[in-house]
């Protein structure tokens, strides 16, 4: 096809309160007029950014523009809760093991930790932003237990160190004396995921022309070249590489194939000396559920944004793209119900951002990270795994818009395309069915 026009463009509920937390960003520079680059990126989250300083590292002085729709970090590269994950962590499975080659898969993920670690060495990013402090499977119950355990002998197979944390060290650890154990893993970081993507944005600006508030509402092939437009303007180029997640369908490229999903998250006000020492615990932390379909938590004390605890659970299916606000106010009362679980001693503290956050899954966990026209390159379809998978595939797509080869083109451009899903409106009631099943199943975690 030569012409692709946008279906829609994202929207999102409730503030990005990662990036709020920082302050006001810089006045953001808006694609205008008529321009040519030799490539553009469109999506300025993981993906995007990844792939544009890829591409500096590949061709430098190559004339690199990203769009992005909105702002730095309020889409959902600031709407995550911000765990890097260097093991298998498939949210589709009981325990968080893979289907596929898990070995390979831990390679991957420590080489897009490895390249964010370089990135923040090279552009003197905040240590605040990038924490190696891996993070915790709590189990709550003994279902719970018993998949962290089964979790374990996975990790003992792949030569992957664990250390089981019994309930007296989870309490030490997160002021909750709601987990029975817990399973401690070292490879994670943690991230500011707004303060890295704020950063790694304002590092590559030296090489890279990044415009936001620029959405791009479509392309054309026009003789040798693409046509990019924006509603103010529009951009010539030889390649583009689409990284914008589940929007890729946007463009109509693997429809019916693809898995809109949006995650809910809260997060409380800066925690007063009081609260503090009601709460207890280390400063800083993350704890994943033992079972996927649980409850996401994390305490943060960083220097600017202060000292809160993020709660994420809640998934609804929306093939529109569009987060609705039932879905959001019924997210809120099971998180606060979820938080008050957690933190008797804090019951009642009113949070105070809540948003939603976009996820794109395939039935298969597949990526697409491949060519999909003459010059089109995706970094797509991340399956909940944004900073790490988001990263490789930006890798990805820039060498592979250069013309290299590497271990990690090799390994999604032999993934399977995504699974046709079931025709509407089967896909989203059935799959709603099960997510709120399964997190009913959930119980405790």
């Amino acid at each position: 096809m030569t012409a692709r026009r946008a279906k829609r463009l994202p929207l999102h509920r409730g503030p990005a309160a990662w990036s709020a937390i920082l302050g006001p960003q810089p006045a953001p520079e808006v694609q205008e007029g008529n321009e040519t680059a030799d490539f553009v990126i469109i999506g300025g989250g993981f993906a995007g950014l990844s792939a544009a300083r890829r591409l500096t590292q590949l061709q430098p002085g190559a004339r690199i523009a990203v769009l992005e729709a909105g702002r730095l970090a309020e889409g959902a590269a600031g709407r995550n809760s911000g765990f890097m994950i260097d093991l298998p962590h498939d949210l589709a499975s009981d325990d968080y093991a893979g289907a596929g080659d898990d070995r390979a898969v831990t390679t991957l993920n420590r080489q897009a930790i490895a390249f964010a670690r370089a990135a923040v060495e090279e552009f003197g990013i905040k240590p605040d932003y990038f924490d190696p402090a891996g993070k915790v499977n709590g189990a709550a119950s003994a279902a719970g237990h018993a998949h962290n355990l089964s979790y374990a002998r996975h990790l003992d197979t792949l030569g992957e160190s664990s250390e089981l944390l019994d309930q007296r060290q989870m309490e030490e650890l997160t002021g909750s004396r709601h987990y029975r154990s817990g399973l401690y893993t070292p490879g994670t970081v943690m991230l500011q995921p707004a303060g890295y993507i704020r950063s790694l944005g304002a590092g590559l600006k030296q090489q890279v022309q990044i415009y936001e508030n620029s959405p791009a509402t479509g392309f054309r092939r026009e003789g040798s070249t693409w046509a990019v437009t924006t509603p103010k303007g529009r951009i010539s180029t030889g390649r583009i590489i689409l990284a914008n997640n589940g929007h890729l369908e946007s463009f109509g490229y693997e429809k019916g194939r693809l898995m809109q999903l949006f995650l809910y998250a809260s997060m409380t006000p800066e925690l007063d000396a009081e609260a503090l020492k009601k709460l207890g615990g280390a400063s800083r932390w993350g704890v994943t559920p033992s079972d996927p379909m649980g409850t996401t938590m994390r305490r943060i004390d960083t220097g600017q944004g202060g000292n809160r605890i993020i709660t994420r659970t809640c998934a609804t299916l929306k093939p529109g793209m569009v987060p609705s606000q039932a879905g959001a106010d019924r997210a809120a009362r099971v998180q606060q119900r979820k938080f008050d679980q957690r933190f008797p001693q804090l019951a009642g503290m009113k949070m105070e951002y809540r948003w939603a956050g976009h996820l794109c899954l395939s039935l298969n966990s597949v990526s697409v990270m491949r060519q999909m026209d003459e010059g089109v390159f995706a970094a797509c379809v991340q399956n909940g795994l944004g900073t790490a998978r988001g990263t490789l595939t930006g890798i990805g797509a820039a060498e592979l818009a250069c013309g290299e080869t590497s271990d990690i083109t090799t390994h999604f451009t032999k993934e399977a395309r995504p699974k046709r899903l079931p025709p509407p409106p089967f896909a989203g009631i059935g799959a709603n069915a099960v997510l709120r099943w399964k997190e009913w199943k959930a119980g405790a975690e």
